[in-house]
């Protein structure tokens, strides 16, 4: 079974070195040439490399080049992992076992974008790693292997991605084994009729804290957007701060002290700070801001 995968995040990196390490047929490898697209982006390339796969990098998927590239190549299988964009029927309709994707949600539920993130700022208590053959729709095909994953209140992420990669790993590869023997129904429908929802892309504003919002609120998306993603961020006299972590707390006699006034400064630059309901511990901010407690951070 020859195949081709594509793919440019860590996520893809370590998707696709399981699979060279279990010595499935990758025939080609596709990566992004625009390193700025994903904050966890990672060349596939060095692998190609290593391994001597031919690898073909591309701006867009759907173009002419792409398709030759592929085509010349007479792929049985396609692998999409950690890839954003659309990929369109001409495309699609090359390998005759079809085009295996990747969603990390409880797919009908939560298609669409940022689904670690969204998953973590929404404060649920699961989601899924979830494997389908892709068509025309967005994280619409037939579901292939799905596993569901529980989120605890002290994942940020960091960890829920690593704990998404993990059990990615086995079961992409216990997919390829069933193709290979057979044993996995190839047959690819659309689903209709299915109760889902889409989650938008997020933008800049959407990682802005505002604290006024609940000490809930707020660690949820700090959690959320923690490495290996952007950052929830502050501005501060002008200039913007990360923040990376914090833990949520309690403290005596803040009800009536206004939401974003600095609670307490630490020795060791970490501070507490009131939110619209309850208060937060920043404990990993960069750059250092130079604040006092009774300052307001907005």
């Amino acid at each position: 079974m020859k195949i081709i995968f594509i793919g440019n995040v860590e996520f893809s990196y370590e998707i696709l070195k399981i699979l060279i390490s279990k010595k499935f047929n990758i025939i080609g490898i596709i990566s992004d040439k625009n390193k700025k697209i994903n904050s966890d982006f990672k060349s596939l390339k060095t692998l190609a490399v290593k391994y001597l796969i031919p690898s073909f990098l591309t701006n867009d998927i759907n173009d002419i080049q792409s398709y030759n590239w592929i085509k010349k190549k007479h792929p049985d299988l396609i692998i999409c992992c950690g890839w954003s964009r659309i990929i369109k029927k001409k495309i699609l309709s090359i390998p005759p076992l079809g085009v295996i994707g990747y969603h990390p949600a409880e797919l009908p539920k939560n298609r669409g974008r940022h689904p670690l993130i969204w998953a973590l700022v929404l404060g649920l208590k699961k989601t899924a790693s979830t494997f389908f053959f892709i068509n025309e729709e967005i994280d619409d095909g037939k579901i292939i292997k799905q596993k569901i994953i529980s989120i605890n209140n002290y994942d940020d992420a960091r960890s829920l991605y690593s704990k998404i990669t993990k059990i990615a790993k086995v079961q992409i590869v216990k997919i390829l084994f069933e193709m290979s023997e057979a044993k996995l129904k190839l047959k690819r429908k659309i689903r209709t009729n299915l109760k889902t929802n889409f989650w938008r892309k997020r933008n800049y504003e959407d990682g802005k804290i505002d604290w006024k919002m609940s000490s809930y609120s707020i660690y949820n998306l700090i959690r959320g957007l923690t490495k290996p993603y952007v950052g929830a961020h502050i501005t501060i006299k002008g200039k913007e701060y990360k923040i990376w972590k914090a833990n949520k707390c309690t403290t005596k006699n803040s009800n009536n002290i206004e939401p974003g006034k600095v609670i307490k400064v630490y020795k060791d630059k970490t501070f507490l700070i009131k939110c619209g309901e309850g208060c937060l511990k920043i404990l990993n901010i960069s750059p250092i801001p130079k604040i006092s407690r009774g300052d307001y951070l907005k």
